[in-house]
């Protein structure tokens, strides 16, 4: 039977060592057994073109001029992605205080037709947030592509949503870890 494009990606994670067992702290403050680190997946920038290729098929028929990734997890897939739709590319980077700003003298222009690439989302916040930064310039966020949506189902995001890969990863408040969890260190590895 062939390789469907989803265990191809999650190959490439495992062999790349992006995708981590253990006992970690996600940006959103939660815990969790499993973590992408995708800066590891994005080493071999072959691995980078293919993975943005297997997310493109799912977006035939999109409309955008300018793709737009939060920095640092969507910014080299992001940039892949535009470049191989022949688009635009935009990062949207954190300020003093830690929100999502353009800078560097990147605009958008109203109306102008956006995809946002993500690498990976749990609840998708930092997702939220890039799509509300695009559309409080008044461009239109047409739809949000991520690698891996670790958080499983449509998360209720308001554009279409399409991820490469679907996993329901448990999540855990601080304060309601279970035993074996609780009994590992945790790693904040970063995002």
């Amino acid at each position: 039977m062939a390789e469907t494009a989803e265990d191809e990606a999650l190959r490439m994670f495992r062999e790349s060592g992006a995708l981590l067992e253990g006992h970690f702290i996600l940006r959103s403050g939660l815990h969790s057994r499993q973590f992408f680190q995708c800066a590891r997946v994005c080493e071999d920038l072959g691995r980078v073109e293919r993975l943005a290729e297997l997310l493109r098929e799912r977006l035939v028929g999109l409309d955008y001029s300018t793709v737009v990734a939060p920095a640092m997890g969507g910014l080299v897939l992001g940039q892949e992605v535009a470049r191989q739709s022949a688009a635009r590319f935009l990062f949207a980077e954190k300020d003093a205080g830690g929100s999502l700003v353009l800078r560097r003298g990147f605009r958008l222009a109203a109306g102008e037709r956006v995809l946002v690439v993500e690498d990976v989302v749990t609840r998708g916040g930092r997702a939220r947030e890039t799509i509300a930064l695009v559309e409080a310039a008044g461009a239109l966020p047409v739809a949000l592509a991520v690698l891996v949506n670790r958080g499983g189902g449509d998360l209720g995001f308001a554009i279409p949503f399409e991820a490469l890969v679907t996993l329901e990863i448990p999540t855990y408040a601080p304060t309601d870890l279970p035993g074996d969890l609780a009994a590992i260190p945790a790693v904040k590895p970063g995002s």
